[in-house]
């Protein structure tokens, strides 16, 4: 089988007596930051809508884990087949309304569900906090909504958007404050309250804060290059221009979509 071949080529990569030496130097730690890219990968091309891109991105994240198995294995702590065992358990654990006699209505109940049991199993491990196993390596922003999700179901949140709302107006002033007379690292500290705050209000709206500035960030680039292409035809550059000239070409931008 294809999986099969693909833990076969990695024991090869890994082996001592004739492997590849960048392989056998790495450890979990050299690791995890290509992991980490491969899943950034995988989500590009999703946006993209290139399956074909979809494909390969998989098997890099695949590989990915086959080599964190390998490593794993080769320390006799656990193997490739372990962590298909452990994520088969645990989707089994998870649905019961699939696996067992449970009953859910609908998505949104099942996510509740599912929240549900990994409170569970978190009170039953040592790792019982609220907040224990919200990932550290997560981006900010998306672990920012994890955390304030997190706490909102111990009744740590406002109880609607008006709450979240205000509290951005009073970190706003917070920084002005540290702006005008505070030290640096203040400014950062407000700075970080501050976005933290707004991903508490988009989490009151539905909003998902990461794609949010995903999307947020891609209509800038697509307005910002169409400046570029505005002054370029005219023969000139951005860097030339005055404040005002640059206004009105992202103004132009703006409203052509």
């Amino acid at each position: 089988m294809p999986v099969d071949e693909l833990l076969q080529i990695m024991k090869r990569l890994r082996d001592p007596r004739g492997g590849c030496p960048w392989d056998l130097e790495q450890t979990f730690a050299t690791i995890a930051p290509y992991t980490i890219e491969e899943a950034y990968e995988v989500a590009d091309a999703i946006a993209r809508e290139d399956r074909a891109a979809l494909c390969d991105e998989l098997g890099d994240l695949l590989f990915q884990v086959a080599f964190h198995a390998q490593m794993a294995e080769e320390s006799g702590a656990f193997g490739f087949a372990d962590v298909v065992a452990s994520i088969c358990d645990k989707m089994r654990r998870r649905h019961p309304h699939v696996f067992g006699d449970a009953h859910v209505a609908s998505a949104a109940h099942q996510t509740r569900a599912w929240e549900e049991q990994k409170a569970r199993e978190r009170a039953a491990s040592e790792r019982s906090g609220t907040l224990d196993d919200v990932p550290l390596a997560l981006p900010a922003l998306m672990r920012a909504a994890k955390l304030g999700r997190r706490a909102a179901r111990v009744g740590f949140d406002w109880p609607d958007a008006t709450g979240a709302r205000a509290k951005i107006d009073e970190e706003l002033r917070e920084l002005d404050a540290e702006i005008g007379s505070g030290s640096a690292q203040g400014r950062a500290h407000e700075v970080g309250d501050l976005l933290f705050s707004v991903v508490n209000l988009a989490r009151h709206l539905d909003v998902d804060p990461e794609a949010a500035l995903r999307a947020s960030n891609d209509r800038f680039t697509a307005r910002f290059r169409a400046m570029e292409r505005q002054a370029s035809g005219r023969g000139q550059a951005l860097n030339t221009l005055d404040p005002a000239a640059l206004d009105d070409l992202w103004r132009q931008a703006k409203e052509a979509g």
